[in-house]
């Protein structure tokens, strides 16, 4: 299936305008192990499932290219890793979305630790509606949104805990 968007990759830079954005990054743990075992459950998917989501892909991990399908109740999410960041101190994938999602756009997410032994959740998006029914109730959209980006973040945190 092809995405819903053109600006794929565009979470890396400059997003685009026309779209709904999200940029936040906020500490969760310090130290290395913290760092490793964050990155360990984001590229599981067990950020997604520690967050209420219910995750089918068909990879164990985020790879280039994997597609994953994440569901909320009845809603299907599904989306295709469109990039992914495998550095000593940063860690993470880009999905973007395909037909059925109700946004049209990307997620990044990214476990990030710094020189002051700080461990970072980093979450960068764009979205704009892409179904009837997210066009209808577009402000309860950015509330999800931002209730599933403090869910993330929230995830990532309990796994980088000793």
């Amino acid at each position: 299936m092809e995405l819903t968007y053109s600006e794929v990759g565009a979470t890396r830079g400059v997003m685009p305008t026309g779209y709904h954005h999200v940029d936040r990054r906020v500490p969760i743990g310090r130290g290395r192990p913290a760092y490793r075992a964050a990155c360990a459950a984001l590229m599981s998917w067990e950020m997604h499932r520690g967050s209420g989501l219910s995750v089918k892909s068909d990879s164990t991990s985020a790879e280039l290219g994997s597609a994953v399908a994440l569901r909320l109740g009845p809603i299907r999410i599904p989306c295709r890793v469109v990039y992914t960041v495998d550095e000593a101190d940063r860690a993470g994938f880009a999905y973007g979305t395909l037909p059925g999602h109700p946004e049209r756009g990307e997620e990044l997410f990214l476990v990030e630790y710094d020189d002051s032994d700080t461990v970072y959740a980093h979450i960068r998006a764009f979205s704009r509606p892409g179904r009837w029914f997210t066009r209808l109730g577009a402000p309860a959209g950015r509330v999800v949104q931002r209730m599933f980006t403090d869910r993330y973040i929230a995830a990532l945190k309990k796994s980088a805990m000793p």
